[in-house]
């Protein structure tokens, strides 16, 4: 409020362990919490955004059910979040899990209220998206070049690349609002600014053939 933020996010869990690791407290606890927190938002016309970590599987307690999903889902909806993102903390998921759980949490919940948040850890995130695009999910979150990452989460990688998923939505014909050749160069330069590899397949794809482009000409 002192600083004039116009929107801000809350993160539950489906998972009572990852809960407690990431942010100290229950999921009851957390989403009294957050009740707090949202009904001073709508007093002072801030928008908040809700998460919900692990919703396909907890590096501490394996398996989640869609069952917990929606409970923690509806709640934060309940409350007031506009929109609330499904996260694959881990990275863990593969489309016929995406699928499982979204023909569940789709029976109550639209939409146009979800968003996925998917890690890229085993190489799924790309086909992860493409299936949450088939259940109507119209909202994703990503990184450029796939930083980010978890410390609570063993072993999970960063975000999926941004240029993967705006290369995939063009490819099917969506429209992003984002020129993927600007972004591509936003990959290299704050990868060299971290002193790291480029995450992005699309990334090292697109730059290789321009510069084999260059070397011809």
């Amino acid at each position: 409020m002192e600083y004039g933020f116009k929107e801000v996010a809350v993160f539950a869990s489906a998972s009572e362990t990852f809960s407690k690791r990431n942010i100290n407290c229950s999921i009851d606890a957390s989403l009294k919490r957050f009740e707090l927190l949202l009904r001073r938002a709508e007093e002072c016309g801030i928008k908040v955004r809700g998460y919900v970590s692990c919703v396909l599987g907890c590096p501490y307690e394996g398996g989640i059910q869609p069952s917990t999903v929606v409970k923690v889902t509806e709640a934060l909806l309940s409350m007031g979040c506009y929109e609330v993102s499904l996260g694959d903390t881990t990275g863990v998921g593969q489309p016929q899990s995406v699928d499982a759980l979204l023909e569940v949490l789709c029976q109550t919940v639209t939409p146009d209220r979800l968003a996925a948040h998917f890690h890229d850890t085993y190489g799924m995130a790309v086909a992860n998206a493409t299936a949450a695009l088939r259940h109507g999910i119209r909202s994703f979150d990503s990184s450029v070049s796939g930083l980010g990452g978890c410390p609570y989460a063993k072993g999970a990688s960063g975000n999926v690349a941004t240029e993967e998923l705006v290369y995939l939505f063009h490819r099917l014909g969506f429209e992003t609002g984002v020129d993927l050749s600007t972004l591509v160069e936003c990959s290299f330069w704050i990868s060299q600014k971290m002193g790291r590899p480029v995450g992005s397949k699309v990334a090292r794809a697109i730059r290789g053939a321009d510069q084999c482009a260059i070397a011809v000409v």
